[in-house]
Order: C-alpha cells, then structure tokens, then sequence
C-alpha cells in the first residue's frame, strides 16, 4: 500500500484538524472539511480565531482547500478524522461527534480508502465502535475494501514550541501493510519522526494514559496543596524545596480543566468499568482535581467573611476565563465551576479575559465578559489564569482594583510574591 500520491481530507477543523491539514497542504492535495460553514468562511478568509495556524502559515498551505460539501470526500483515498470526543454531564464518554463523522465519511469514502482517527478514545474503540459505522454507511468491508488507522493528536493549544511537526507521533494500522502506510505517510510531515505501535488499541491505549498521568500527578499535588494550607505552610515553597532533589517531578497544583486531561482518564476507566473492573486510583484522581474550583471559592469566601465583607453585597473580580494561559481555548474551563461557586454564596462576579471570545464564553457559559477597573472596585481577586497581561501587573496595580484595606487576592496560578502581596494589605490564597 502507498499513500504517497493520494489525496488528503481531515475532517474537522479545530486545534487539531488545521494544524494537520495546512502541515499536509503544503505540498500535497488536501481538503479541510468542517460542518460549520462559518469557520469555513474565516479560514477562506486567511483567519484562525483559535491562533494554532498564522495568516502566513495558512497562506503556505496552496494544495489546501476549505470545505463544508462531503461530497468533496469522494475524490480523497486518505481521510483523517480529527472531530471531538467529550464526556456527558455524568461524565460519561459521548461518542456522537466520532458517529457522526463516521457516517459521513462512510457515506462518501472512495473504495480502498484508509480512514485514519486521531480523536481521543478508550482502547477498543475504532474497531468496536467506528468500523461498523463505517461499514454500514459505505457497503464496503472492512480490511478488505477499506482500511483504518490511529494516529492519536498531541497538540498542545497555545504552545508555539512543542508543536505538530516537533512531537513524536504514535502510528498504527489495521493490517500490517496499513499501518506501514500511515506510519510512511506521517513521517512526510513530522520532523520528531514516528512510533509505530504493534496495534490500533496499542495505540488508542498509549495516548488516553499520557493525559491520564498526568492528571494523577496533579491530583496528588492538589491533596498536598489541601493539606498544606491547614498546616499553615506554602505549597509552592515546599515543592520548591522538594525540587532540589534531581528527581523529584516539577508538578503545580491548579485546577484542571481543557479538552484533554480533564476528559480523557473518563474514557479509560469508562472501558475499564465495561470489562467489570472498577479503577479507584485514576477515579480518585478526577474526583480530587474536579473539586478544585469549588475548593478555590470558598477559600475566597472564607477570607472575605473573615476580613468582614459581606457577600452578599459584594463583588469578586475573576481574572481569566480560558482553561490554559496565553490561549482562547474555554473548552471544559474550570474557571466557570469557580464563578459559578462564588455566585451560589451570593456575591456579584466580574469575569475578564483578554484572550476569549465573549460570544463563546456566553454561549457556553452564560457568562459575560466585562472589566475590572478602578473605578468599579471589587472586594477580591481571584486571579485564574496566568496570561501574560496579568503576569505583567504588579501588586500596586493589582491592589488598585480593590476596595477596602484588605481584600482577598486568590493567586491560582501562583504567579505573585505573596508576601509583597501580603503586605500590600491583601488576604492571600493559593494552591
């Protein structure tokens, strides 16, 4: 099997479908498809809202076509579907956009296609859940009139360093000459080169326990942060201290939110819990870091009322609705469980963000951007996210912003000396 001259459609245009298809559309023929016409319509236009890809990166990309037409899908052997896979309210795996797409690519893939996922998803899930959607939809037999890969995204939003070409990328294929192929036709554009793993699950499986890793260092984190607060002691000192040791790991405590790691343990113990075996680490895990928000509220509502605000007449300023720094990605932010906290205890909240879009935040939200200023003072300040605006100000600037001698300043991110912040006059908290 060679992929060399085939046609390219990724489906999906968002923080992991552009990047992917400007990358490939640089020399290649490819369609960038998407449901949404408007962001068709910005991209034509040379615009990404997300910042992934530059006007200049996009213009680079001249063998790369925008559109929302599936029948532009017939024309293209390879189609890499790089869609969404969120969880429900219960925190359950939602698999509708990964159906979904499945069917339109069924509906109008060519024979002999190689239907590539990137999408994160429990082990099992492309052979167990896709395949048959996309044999249904296509007529066509699966290994035998089409093909599959995984070959799960590693995208970092807002990261202009560790980007697409300079991460290693995880290949795999449903049969030994597919995967060959996928792997040949990933190393066209990776420049950190590829892993080729033994199996699709493989695969699927390595990629849901890199976020899931990850959010259990930081739950362990967050209980120290808990415990250290009510033995008086600063978190940030003592991983500091514990950091002179060579091998000791540099996590931060925070409230973890986003497409990824606050999602992706979920659909690993979903599958776990499908075989009859109920995890209780990486459960504990989520239940720890998903608490945060709430934690983070009411310490700032038992700092006001011990300095002697009255809540329900008062005002929180919340710095940052994005769920990373220096990014507009609100996706699963966090920051919104936090408002949302501070406003069942009664006070006003003031929420500003420079990097957001405001119709977004108050279509997902429901919350309304607006400004913190002098001249509408507020009793605390919760500080949630590290943009570089807000790294920039200083205590003075800060202090300015509230009223009283002695508000609450709630570092999230730990990004101040909260000593000078302590004697600024404000109640300090952080993780």
């Amino acid at each position: 099997m060679n992929l060399d001259s085939a046609h390219i459609a990724v489906i999906g245009l968002g923080y992991v479908g552009l990047p992917l298809a400007v990358e490939f559309g640089k020399f290649r023929p490819v369609i960038g498809f998407d449901i949404n016409p408007q962001r068709i319509a910005e991209l034509v236009a040379g615009n990404d809202h997300t910042l992934e890809v530059s006007p200049s990166e996009l213009a680079q990309a001249q063998h790369l076509q925008f559109t929302s037409d599936p029948e532009t899908l017939r024309q293209c052997q390879v189609i890499i579907v790089t869609v969404p896979t969120p969880v429900d309210k219960a925190n359950r795996p939602d698999m509708t956009p990964l159906i979904k797409a499945s069917e339109t690519v069924g509906r109008h893939m060519p024979p002999n296609a190689v239907v590539i996922y990137e999408s994160t998803v429990y082990p099992g899930a492309t052979e167990e859940v896709c395949v048959p959607v996309l044999e249904r939809a296509s007529g066509l037999r699966f290994n035998v009139d089409f093909f599959c890969g995984y070959s799960p995204e590693r995208i970092n939003p807002g990261d202009k360093v560790n980007t697409l070409t300079t991460i290693k990328k995880i290949t795999s294929g449903s049969s030994a000459p597919t995967a060959d192929a996928v792997d040949a036709l990933y190393r066209q554009i990776i420049k950190a080169g590829t892993w080729q793993a033994s199996s699709i699950k493989v695969a699927e499986a390595a990629k849901v326990i890199e976020n899931s890793q990850r959010d259990l260092n930081i739950a362990f984190v967050n209980e120290l942060s808990v415990i250290f607060d009510r033995i008086g002691i600063d978190t940030l000192e003592v991983l500091e201290a514990a950091g002179s040791k060579w091998n000791f790991l540099p996590f931060r405590p925070g409230m973890v939110g986003g497409h990824c790691i606050g999602v992706d343990p979920y659909y690993l113990t979903h599958k776990a819990e499908e075989l009859g075996y109920h995890p209780q680490v990486i459960l504990a895990g989520r239940r720890i870091n998903d608490n945060m928000a709430r934690y983070a509220a009411r310490n700032v509502i038992k700092r006001m009322l011990q300095n002697g605000v009255d809540v329900a007449r008062s005002t929180v300023g919340v710095m940052g609705i994005t769920f990373k720094d220096n990014c507009p990605d609100i996706r699963n932010s966090k920051v919104a469980d936090l408002v949302k906290e501070l406003q069942n205890w009664g006070a006003r909240v003031v929420v500003t963000d420079p990097w957001a879009n405001a119709a977004e935040v108050q279509h997902e939200y429901g919350i309304e951007l607006g400004t913190i200023s002098t001249a509408h003072p507020v009793d605390a300040l919760v500080v949630a996210v590290g943009h570089r605006e807000f790294q920039a100000m200083s205590i003075a600037q800060l202090k300015s912003l509230c009223r009283g001698p002695h508000p609450v300043l709630a570092d999230i991110k730990s990004i101040y000396n909260r000593h000078e912040a302590a004697a600024a006059g404000f109640s300090v908290f952080r993780f």
